[in-house]
Formats: structure tokens, C-alpha cells, sequence
């Protein structure tokens, strides 16, 4: 049985797929445009704008690459572009993971 999602984790989704609605019009791409960019339906990518968490991860990546966005979302979430990551690495991580 799935455990019920964390208010927290729906008000974050919310806000992504608000994002990612912004950006869409900010490019003045069409709904269809994205989807077939993104190779989904028009109502996964309405799931994706209203911010479902249920959402698969690959589902949400190609549409952040149809948006031009995909590479600036993988930067963000890099450790190693953060003054922790870059400070912890050499000590924290077994030289197999250290880039």
C-alpha cells in the first residue's frame, strides 16, 4: 500500500509544475508542441503543469528537455557545484565516485 504523499512534497510539486507551465508560455510553445517534443499526451503534460508527484521521472525530464531546461536542472542538483560538495568530496567519497 502506497503511504500518502508528504504536504511538503505536493506543495514542492505544485510549484515545479507552476514552473513549468511559466516556461512553456515563456517560450510560446503550444501544449501539442511540447508533447510531441516530449513524446507524451496532452493529459500527462497537464499531470506535469499541475504538478502531480506521480509524475515518472522520465515523463518530467523529457519534458524539461522539450523546454530547453533539462541541462540547468541537472546543474542545480549537481553537489560538486556546491562549496559542501566540492569541500566534502575529497574526503567524504571513495575515490570510485569522485569525478
Amino acid at each position: 500500500m502506497r503511504r500518502p504523499t508528504p504536504a511538503k512534497t505536493r506543495r514542492a510539486a505544485a510549484q515545479i509544475g507552476e514552473h513549468v507551465l511559466t516556461w512553456r508560455k515563456l517560450h510560446e510553445l503550444t501544449a501539442e508542441q511540447v508533447c510531441q517534443r516530449a513524446g507524451i499526451s496532452r493529459p500527462t503534460l497537464r499531470k506535469v503543469e499541475s504538478g502531480d508527484p506521480t509524475v515518472s521521472l522520465e515523463t518530467f525530464l523529457n519534458v524539461l528537455r522539450a523546454l530547453g531546461r533539462l541541462d540547468s536542472v541537472v546543474t542545480a542538483l549537481d553537489p560538486y557545484e556546491t562549496e559542501l560538495g566540492r569541500a566534502r568530496a575529497d574526503q567524504a567519497l571513495p575515490e570510485r565516485v569522485r569525478r
